[in-house]
């Protein structure tokens, strides 16, 4: 035991954790330490082992006041006195094994000392330590195996609630499935027909408006070059006007010219405000066209809409499904969890059971010993009913015999009284003759 196998607690530690978990009531309030040290009390130490087998193993006062069956002793009332402390030794001495002590004797029971007392008792609190740990630790099991079940059952709800909602929303009503059927087909007709005449319409206009650009740059490009013309033959005119010759014919020729340019520029002005005129008729036609385009928009828009609700339902649904399958992942896991937590139930449930079936065997050990005890106990008394009748027997005898013997010493002193009495009278005739 030098190895220190468990510590060593001071004797102020020793009382208090004495009265916190062994002694209970009265005796923990009347306990001090001038009954442990430094000189122990054989009483109160016989009370402090009776609690603590009480409490680790259960054993009943009355266990300690029983006589061993599996003994032949010949004269029982005189180990009566000594038979709670010989019960106590035997249970201590397979009690301390197990608390790492291996050296308890009958001396340490019937006189105690300090130093092996102080270790016997720390070993005692420190196996009591250990026990009470153990039961916090099985009880977290157990709260947690519970918390566990509640755990999946609440899984369990709301994975059935989940997969009810998605089948509610999967599936449709028998008398909205024809109706939802034709919407749907005819959804999917309007907008293929949308999009076809949508398509073809801002094809034709994208053709019209670039050839209308075409002409439109062709026509700024020829009115340009006019102007440029017109401009280059006022500089001409100009020029001439100061080489002008003052002949007639020069000055006709001249004005038929001029005459004739002015002409060519009047028919292009009208050609070009004629073509002026057609685009703005096709300006004017132009928004009668956005109102068609605008109205083929807002349909795509309705119809965009549906579809964005559509995929606001399957993204609904993926989420769905994303939550059962989080679900089914954590039920998994609270599966294997549950499994653990079985198995180690189950484990402590075999221990227990094979606790139960050895505290079950030592109670009909117990009872089979009282019957024995009891059966004893008669088979004691019939016999001490027998003795009992010698004895009384043998007190009439003796009486009888005394009072024989008492018979006996009157009849010898009557003899005696006689004889005296038979040689006195001899005497006083010889004397007076």
């Amino acid at each position: 035991m030098d190895l220190l196998t468990f510590p060593r607690y001071n004797p102020n530690d020793i009382i208090t954790h004495i009265r916190n978990q062994i002694l209970t009531g009265s005796e923990a309030k009347n306990l001090s330490k001038n009954d442990l040290f430094p000189n122990p009390k054989p009483e109160v130490l016989h009370m402090i082992f009776m609690r603590t087998l009480q409490n680790v193993y259960g054993i009943r006062l009355e266990h300690f006041y029983m006589m061993p069956v599996n003994a032949d002793i010949m004269y029982p009332q005189i180990v009566e006195g000594f038979l709670p402390i010989c019960n106590l030794y035997i249970n201590m001495e397979r009690f301390l094994p197990v608390c790492r002590i291996n050296d308890f004797q009958i001396a340490d029971v019937i006189n105690p000392k300090a130093k092996r007392t102080a270790r016997f008792l720390s070993g005692i609190l420190n196996f009591i330590h250990f026990q009470e740990s153990r039961r916090e630790i099985y009880m977290e099991f157990q709260w947690a195996y519970k918390s566990a079940l509640e755990k999946i059952q609440q899984l369990q709800t709301a994975n059935q609630e989940a997969a009810v909602k998605l089948e509610k929303l999967d599936t449709i009503p028998v008398e909205q499935k024809a109706e939802f059927k034709q919407l749907s087909d005819d959804i999917q007709e309007l907008q293929q027909l949308l999009n076809q005449d949508y398509r073809q319409k801002t094809t034709a206009l994208q053709e019209v408006t670039s050839q209308k650009k075409a002409e439109v740059a062709e026509r700024t490009r020829s009115l340009n070059q006019l102007k440029v013309t017109m401009a280059t033959l006022k500089e001409e005119q100009e020029q001439l006007k100061s080489k002008i010759v003052e002949s007639p014919e020069e000055l006709k020729n001249y004005k038929e010219h001029m005459k004739e340019t002015v002409q060519k520029l009047k028919k292009t002005k009208q050609e070009v405000i004629e073509k002026y005129e057609g685009y703005r008729d096709l300006v004017e036609i132009l928004p009668s066209c956005q109102l068609e385009v605008q109205l083929y928009q807002k349909k795509m828009q309705s119809q965009g809409a549906n579809v964005e609700r559509m995929a606001n339902i399957s993204s609904e649904v993926r989420n769905l499904e994303d939550q059962i399958e989080n679900g089914q992942l954590e039920l998994k896991n609270a599966a294997t969890d549950e499994m653990s937590l079985k198995r180690l139930v189950n484990a402590k449930r075999e221990k227990l059971s094979t606790a139960e079936i050895r505290i079950k065997k030592k109670h009909e050990d117990v009872e089979q010993y009282k019957r024995t005890v009891f059966e004893y106990c008669n088979r004691v008394q019939e016999k001490r009913g027998a003795v009992y009748e010698k004895v009384t027997a043998i007190h009439k005898e003796i009486q009888q015999v005394r009072l024989k013997v008492q018979q006996l010493n009157e009849n010898t002193e009557k003899e005696k009284m006689k004889a005296q009495v038979s040689r006195n009278s001899p005497l006083s005739t010889g004397e007076e003759s």
